[in-house]
C-alpha cells in the first residue's frame, strides 16, 4: 500500500469514526432514557439500565454505521478539495490510487458491518434475552405475595395460595390477556421457579392451561408437569424471534437451510452490500474536484442521508419478488453511483492524453 493510500484511509476513517462516536454516544443516552422507566419499574438498579442499553447498541449500530461511513468519506473528500489536495491528486494522475483507497475503505466498512450483523448483534440479543429472563424471574418472584392479585405487566395477573422458605408455591394462578385472539389461564397445585440451560422458567405441577378464543371457544389442556419460560410470563410481548439470537455461524452449522434461515443470512449480508453502495455513491459525488466558486452546493451530509432514506424506502416498499429483493435499494444506489462516476470521468478526462503529450 502506497503512502498516499495510507494517508487517504486514515483521514477517511478518522472522519467516519469521529461522527460514529458522537452518534453512538447520543443513541446510548437516548436508549438509557427509553429504558429507565421500564428498568426502574421492575425494581432493577442503575447497572442493569446501563448494561441493557449497551446490549442494544449493536442493533442500532447496524442502522446508522453505514451512514456514518458515507458521511465520513464525503466530508474527507470535501476537505481534500478545500485544501486543494484533491486537485493535486487528479492533476498528478493519481485517480487510480484514490479510487483504490475508497474501494479498500468500503471493503473494510462492509466487513465491520457484516461482523456486527452476523455475529455481534445476535450475541448481544442472546445476552439481552438471558438478562431479561433473569429480570423477569426476579420480578415474578418478588410479586408472588400469598392471596394478593398482582399485575406483572399489562394484561398478566397472578395470585398464589402460599409460599414456603424453599420457594415452593402452592395454588398458583395466572391470567394472560395480552393476546387479543386467545386468552390464556394457567393454574397448578404446586409450582417453583427453576433454571436450566435455556434460562429461568416456572415449573408447574398438577394443573391445566385454559384457552378462550375471541369467538368464545373454550379449551383446556391438563398436565402433570409444565415449564413456562419466565420471559413469556413477565414481558409485554411473547413473540420473540429465535433466529435473532442465533449467530450466522450457528445457522450455517445447523444444516437446516430453510427459506427463513436463508432470508436471515442474506439480510445480514445485505448490510455489507449497503456500505459498498453508499461509498460508491459518495465517490461519484465528491471524488472529483469542481471549479465552481459560487452557487449552492448540496451539503454532503444531506446527500448521504437522503440517499440512505431512499435506499431504505426502495428495499422496504418496492421489493423485488425474490430473496435478492432485500438488497434492491442497495442495487439502485450502486447504479446511481456508477452513473455519477461514469459522468464525471467523461467530463474530466476527454482531453487527458493530449494534455500529457503537450506537457512532455
Amino acid at each position: 500500500m502506497s503512502r498516499l493510500s495510507r494517508y487517504l484511509l486514515r483521514i477517511f476513517w478518522s472522519e467516519a469514526m469521529a461522527l460514529f462516536a458522537v452518534a453512538a454516544f447520543l443513541l446510548y443516552l437516548i436508549q438509557c432514557l427509553r429504558l429507565i422507566d421500564v428498568i426502574s419499574g421492575k425494581g432493577q438498579g442503575l447497572l442493569t439500565l446501563l448494561g441493557q442499553a449497551v446490549l442494544a447498541l449493536p442493533s442500532l449500530g447496524i442502522v446508522f454505521l453505514y451512514v456514518c461511513l458515507g458521511i465520513g468519506l464525503g466530508r474527507a473528500l470535501r476537505n481534500l478539495q478545500g485544501n486543494s489536495e484533491l486537485q493535486v491528486i487528479h492533476s498528478s494522475d493519481l485517480l487510480g490510487t484514490l479510487l483504490r483507497a475508497i474501494g479498500l475503505y468500503a471493503a473494510l466498512g462492509a466487513g465491520v458491518l457484516m461482523l456486527l450483523a452476523h455475529v455481534v448483534d445476535p450475541l448481544s440479543v442472546r445476552s439481552s434475552n438471558n438478562w431479561a429472563a433473569g429480570i423477569a424471574a426476579d420480578l415474578v418472584s418478588r410479586s408472588m405475595v400469598p392471596h394478593k392479585f398482582t399485575t406483572l405487566t399489562s394484561g398478566v395477573t397472578i395470585v398464589i395460595g402460599a409460599r414456603d422458605s424453599q420457594g415452593n408455591i402452592s395454588d398458583f394462578f395466572a391470567d394472560d390477556q395480552r393476546d387479543a385472539d386467545v386468552r390464556r389461564t394457567y393454574f397448578a397445585k404446586a409450582a417453583i421457579i427453576s433454571h436450566d440451560e435455556k434460562g429461568y422458567l416456572l415449573r408447574m405441577h398438577q394443573g391445566a392451561v385454559q384457552y378462550l378464543s375471541a369467538e368464545k371457544r373454550f379449551s383446556q389442556v391438563s398436565f402433570d408437569s409444565y415449564d413456562l419460560p419466565m420471559d413469556q410470563l413477565a414481558s409485554s410481548r411473547d413473540d420473540s424471534d429465535p433466529l435473532a439470537a442465533t449467530t450466522s455461524i450457528d445457522l450455517l452449522l445447523s444444516g437446516d437451510w430453510n427459506d427463513t434461515i436463508a432470508k436471515t443470512l442474506w439480510r445480514r449480508t445485505a448490510e455489507g452490500i449497503r456500505v459498498i453502495a453508499m461509498c460508491l455513491f459518495v465517490a461519484g459525488l465528491a471524488a472529483f474536484p469542481t471549479g465552481a466558486r459560487r452557487g449552492f452546493v448540496l451539503p454532503i451530509e444531506i446527500a448521504v442521508l437522503g440517499a440512505a432514506f431512499i435506499e431504505r424506502a426502495i428495499s422496504s416498499y418496492l421489493p423485488v419478488p425474490s430473496l435478492f429483493g432485500l438488497a434492491s435499494g442497495s442495487v439502485a444506489m450502486t447504479l446511481a453511483g456508477l452513473f455519477l462516476l461514469a459522468r464525471q470521468l467523461k467530463i474530466l478526462r476527454p482531453g487527458g492524453p493530449r494534455r500529457r503529450r503537450a506537457a512532455a
